[in-house]
């Protein structure tokens, strides 16, 4: 990640600090309180967070927090009096107020090994009621459609911090087709009226799409919640499919597994329903946290606000509720397709034993286990060079 403002860029990759081009040397503290006060500038950092996330638990004086301030000032050509770029609230902290262009690293050279980036293309496509759908397409080659999961948004995302590898590492090596789902990002966001616990709505979405498409067989990806209407659509029409693969899928929404289950669902939505929208970032950072436990701070930051960009907060509690209260273990029992379950070890979200039991019920399905905690892959970990690699290997053979 780098920050650019006026002549100076920050580089969180290779710990640089550069002004008019030239490098500036700055002590580490220097360079941690300048990048954490650029991955938090939407808001005030107060005093006693700086301190804890460059110190840690070291005990230090407010002095040397102050110094390192100074010392940041005086390498960026900021300095107290103006405070152009980072501004003190006395008493209470400091915040980097200079306009900021962040910059996403470019996606990695194992995604695209000719260096030439995905295009995305944006459409729309009528739902079988009449909704419009937000398909986004890109890449060439064999076709691979993503069922929709919730908290997307094809113009938003595309070059996110979080999903940007994701959908390059896919239109590398497909002709890759994902849209948003109904209640979500681009999608028309109006759900009165639909019966959201009706899997039969979910999959004539995707079949909408796939008909739009113009392909005839294809790989179909579910992901998390997409897992279902990806396994419906390889039931209705296995002559399609090529090949089936789920992503921290499961079988089981959470209220079907269990009192623990069903207290833990009643909690988040209705954690979802008091702060989802709100201003304090706090209540959305549990679905963050859950979802990433391993990402960095811009990652965090990035996710959060996609939820509230993605979908309102009335969408978000139907969305979810609906989901809980799902059982798709017949489903998966009636698959007759080549399927591959991918699910990391120690996730979050949806537990491994759900990934393990959903293989179970898909007859003769392929089994996965990656190593890692996130719910979504980050680019950084060797499970997603994992989850390629077997995408890979399910490209050649189809």
């Amino acid at each position: 990640m780098r920050y650019r403002w006026e002549n100076t860029e920050l580089d969180v990759g290779t710990y640089e600090l550069r002004v008019d081009g030239a490098r500036v040397a700055v002590e580490p503290q220097v360079f941690e309180v300048l990048s954490y006060l650029l991955q938090h500038r939407e808001r005030l950092v107060p005093r006693t967070e700086l301190l804890d996330q460059v110190w840690g638990d070291r005990f230090v004086t407010d002095s040397a927090l102050s110094s390192r301030i100074a010392a940041a000032r005086t390498a960026i050509g900021d300095d107290g009096r103006t405070q152009r770029v980072i501004r003190t609230v006395h008493g209470r902290g400091f915040q980097f107020v200079a306009e900021v262009e962040a910059v996403w690293p470019h996606v990695l050279p194992a995604l695209v090994p000719d260096g030439n980036e995905p295009a995305q293309t944006v459409r729309f496509v009528t739902a079988p009621d009449g909704q419009q759908l937000a398909v986004a397409t890109a890449g060439d080659g064999i076709p691979l459609v993503k069922a929709a999961n919730w908290l997307t948004h094809v113009e938003k995302d595309w070059r996110s911090p979080v999903w940007w590898h994701w959908w390059s590492g896919l239109a590398a090596r497909f002709h890759f087709f994902r849209y948003d789902a109904r209640g979500c990002g681009l999608s028309d966001q109006n759900l009165d009226g639909t019966d959201l616990t009706d899997l039969s709505v979910w999959t004539g979405d995707l079949e909408a799409v796939v008909d739009a498409t113009d392909v005839d067989r294809f790989v179909l990806l579910g992901i998390s919640q997409g897992a279902a209407p990806a396994m419906a659509y390889a039931v209705r029409h296995p002559e399609r499919v090529a090949h089936l693969v789920l992503y921290g899928g499961y079988c089981r929404g959470m209220r079907r597994r269990g009192d623990a289950g069903i207290r833990e669902s009643d909690a988040l939505v209705e954690l979802t329903r008091l702060g989802w929208g709100g201003r304090n970032p706090a209540f959305r950072s549990v679905f963050t946290m859950t979802f990433l436990p391993d990402a960095t701070s811009e990652q965090i930051r990035w996710f959060s606000e996609l939820q509230e960009m993605s979908t309102s907060t009335e969408n978000a509690v139907l969305l979810e509720s609906a989901f809980y209260e799902s059982d798709f273990s017949d489903l998966a029992r009636r698959i007759r397709v080549p399927t591959t379950v991918m699910h990391c070890r120690d996730d979050r979200a949806t537990p491994y034993e759900e990934g393990r039991r959903l293989a179970g019920a898909i007859p003769d399905a392929e089994f996965v286990t990656l190593e890692s905690a996130n719910h979504i892959l980050t680019e950084t970990e060797p499970a997603w060079q994992d989850f390629l690699a077997h995408l890979d290997r399910i490209r050649a053979e189809v």
